[in-house]
């Protein structure tokens, strides 16, 4: 039977009503995980042996490519910096300030952030979400274990202490890379670049890298679990959950960045 004009109208309507309402939906089951994971372990050692793996899992896995993606930002930083300054009127040092505020406020918090987001969320999405199909969660909420606080918990409170640790050695070495990279291409000496460093330093740019950093982590670690924890489905559902773990948490990462820089600045 062909639909008539108006029950068409009343189809898309619904449609337009379930994509409205879907975004609303994912944010109440996301508070109702967070909900669940707040609640008394059954196992304190268990706990923190799992909390462990979490840091050095997100921590040290996540190290080399910190470093590289620091060292050529810094580096990038004071060549495009000196490329710009080619007033006479500007000093030198000036190239420090810029590479060191820049390094401090934006590339070290947000870009390693949204790098971290592909890295580290699109494994935590793809481990649970492969331990959701193949049945491993259901095996341990039958034995009286609370998944959302054993498996997603460890996962956002490693985030939270490994991620800040992670951006603040991305500052310092993209900080030093600047200085190499200044040093070796000639076009700003070591103790100049030091001088720079040490002019007008705002220690609150410092605080604020920090509110970044807290919440890009949660961000980082909250959003991936959400989407591998709720995986229904097979191997394929597994990459789309991944992936979009991935896209939902670098949109969420820009928009707390905004809206940070807008409250706090």
């Amino acid at each position: 039977m062909v639909a008539t004009i108006k029950e068409k109208e009343e189809i898309n309507g619904l449609y337009e009503t379930k994509l409205v309402m879907k975004p609303f939906t994912h944010f109440g089951a996301f508070l109702i995980m967070l909900k669940g994971m707040f609640k008394k372990p059954e196992n304190y050692k268990m706990y923190w042996k799992e909390l462990m793996h979490q840091c050095s899992e997100i921590g040290i896995g996540s190290l080399p490519i910190v470093v590289i993606i620091s060292l050529f930002l810094g580096a990038v930083t004071t060549v495009q910096t000196a490329y710009q300054l080619v007033s006479p009127l500007v000093p030198a040092s000036t190239i420090a300030q810029i590479v060191r505020d820049s390094m401090i406020l934006e590339l070290s918090p947000t870009v390693l952030s949204i790098v971290l987001a592909g890295v580290v969320g699109s494994k935590i999405a793809s481990e649970l979400g492969n331990m959701r199909v193949s049945e491993q969660i259901d095996a341990l909420e039958i034995m009286g274990i609370n998944t959302r606080s054993y498996l997603v918990m460890p996962k956002i409170l490693g985030a939270l202490i490994v991620v800040p640790a992670l951006i603040t050695i991305s500052a310092v070495l993209g900080i030093w890379g600047g200085r190499m990279a200044g040093s070796m291409t000639g076009i700003l000496a070591p103790d100049i670049y030091d001088i720079g460093l040490r002019q007008n330093l705002n220690t609150y740019n410092i605080i604020f890298a920090f509110y970044k950093a807290y919440t890009f982590a949660f961000i980082i670690s909250s959003v991936p679990a959400y989407y591998g924890y709720n995986v229904k489905g097979g191997a394929l559902e597994i990459g789309r959950a991944s992936t979009s773990a991935v896209v939902i948490s670098c949109i969420l990462i820009l928009f707390a960045d905004y809206a940070l820089a807008a409250i706090f600045l």
